[in-house]
């Protein structure tokens, strides 16, 4: 307690001081450019007390906030340009490690090499609530990369500081409850990516002591900002339709002893943390606590959305998928699901079922991305951890979400604990893709359909 309030002492003063002797864009009431901002860090890089650089890095992290749009870009661009590697510097140290060929030598090379936007991250850091606040500025600068591609060595410093400050060494897994503080659970609903929370008792029943359960993965820079949680719900048997789990009011009967942890919603919270996986963590730890906790548990299982799989279905359908031809018998198929309420006509279904299961087992087990991995992503996340294809459900979402993106299929990754090793280093090395005995099955059923019609 005593250290906290020094600490929060010494932010104030140091605060007061730095405004006192500099006038402040943003705080004096119009907002900052990129080249006043530019001023701040530097004189924050040229700092060398520890209280005057706290000071220095909130108010150049107050500024960054008063930038409008166009502002936002200049100042990445400057940071780009501005605060890149001396070269000058780096041909000096180039020449002597040549000259040598020592340790030493290579050590002020990579010294040398470091951008020194590195360096002003890291004192940005410094400040109180510095890190979420340059989580939010990745934010912004992600939103940039697809269009402005010159950014991207910008964001691969951000993402190399931010791999290092989040770690697996520093993230606390907490159990999120009815009892978690309302700050907490707020986020939780504002988070959910995957199957949208409705209201508070829609969040209650998720979780629900008897069969539901919630964990999330939290950061001590951030407070109480989740990181990622994922939700569980706890059965007799590997579920197929995930409306039965979100919209089921009761706890089923004769639940004393579950055998079945069924993940079916894994959701990241932070956008300026894309691209630095915590879910692999957290579904192996949550694993552990479960078996600790719940003994009966035999089978680990999602039930696992499929985000990308309409949109390569409609390259297909438009022969936009250079090397596969839908036979046209197929195509007749495919177009019962142009009507709206396909999924509600018995005859519709039942003739889609067959056509579409069989395409989402060779999307999943054949199709490729230029790295040599499957095109969906949660089957990348999932296989990528170790997991096994085990089934596809037809029908297991019929949210108009569900519908959009896969045509209400849903589909279960297994978590078997003997097999995880292996899966995870042959889909690496590989690019294998672990499935089930029936996914292969409807694969290969799918291959012979597809063969005749393919370039």
């Amino acid at each position: 307690m005593a250290t906290s309030l020094l600490q929060d002492l010494l932010n104030a003063l140091t605060r007061r001081d730095f405004r006192d002797r500099m006038p402040h864009p943003g705080i004096d009431g119009r907002p900052a450019t990129a080249q006043e901002l530019r001023l701040a860090c530097e004189e924050l890089l040229a700092s060398d007390g520890e209280a005057s650089s706290i000071g220095l890095a909130r108010q150049v992290l107050d500024l960054y906030v008063t930038l409008d749009p166009e502002e936002v870009g200049a100042f990445f661009h400057l940071l780009l340009d501005a605060f890149g590697p001396d070269r000058a510097a780096v041909d000096t140290a180039y020449e002597a490690y040549k000259q040598t060929d020592s340790e030493l030598s290579l050590s002020h090379l990579f010294d040398a090499c470091e951008p020194r936007r590195q360096a002003l991250l890291r004192r940005l850091n410094l400040a109180p609530g510095g890190t979420l606040d340059l989580v939010r500025m990745r934010e912004g600068l992600l939103k940039r990369l697809r269009d402005e591609e010159a950014l991207v060595p910008v964001d691969r410093d951000f993402s190399h500081l931010l791999s290092s400050w989040f770690n697996r060494g520093f993230l606390v897994l907490r159990r999120i409850e009815w009892q978690t503080p309302a700050s907490i659970l707020e986020k939780i609903i504002k988070y959910e990516s995957v199957h949208a929370i409705s209201d508070w008792n829609d969040l209650r029943r998720r979780l629900d002591p008897r069969d539901r359960r919630c964990f999330g993965f939290f950061h001590p820079a951030l407070g109480d900002e989740p990181l990622v949680f994922v939700e569980v719900a706890l059965t007799s048997e590997i579920p197929g339709d995930v409306q039965d789990i979100i919209h089921a009011e009761e706890t089923p009967a004769n639940l004393d002893a579950p055998t079945t942890a069924a993940f079916f919603g894994i959701s990241n919270c932070q956008y300026g943390l894309r691209g630095i996986s915590f879910g692999n963590f957290l579904i192996k730890q949550v694993v552990q606590e479960l078996k600790q906790e719940c003994p009966s548990l035999e089978t680990f299982v999602t039930l696992s959305p499929l985000p990308s799989f309409r949109a390569w279905l409609d390259a297909v359908h438009h022969d936009a998928v250079e090397y596969l031809r839908l036979p046209d018998a197929w195509r007749e198929t495919l177009a019962l699901a142009d009507a709206p309420d396909w999924h509600s006509q018995p005859e519709s279904v039942a003739a889609l079922e067959p056509v579409v299961v069989a395409l989402v087992a060779h999307y999943l087990c054949e199709t490729r991305n230029a790295e040599g991995y499957p095109q969906d992503p949660v089957a990348r996340f999932h296989l990528g951890n170790g997991a096994r294809l085990e089934r596809i459900n037809w029908l297991g979402d019929v949210s108009d979400k569900g519908l959009h993106q896969s045509l209400g299929i849903m589909v279960n990754y297994v978590y078997a604990i003997d097999e995880i090793e292996n899966n995870h280093e042959r889909y690496v090395n590989e690019g294998h893709v672990a499935t089930s005995r029936g996914v292969r099955k409807v694969a290969k059923a799918a291959a012979d359909g597809l063969k005749e019609k393919k370039q």
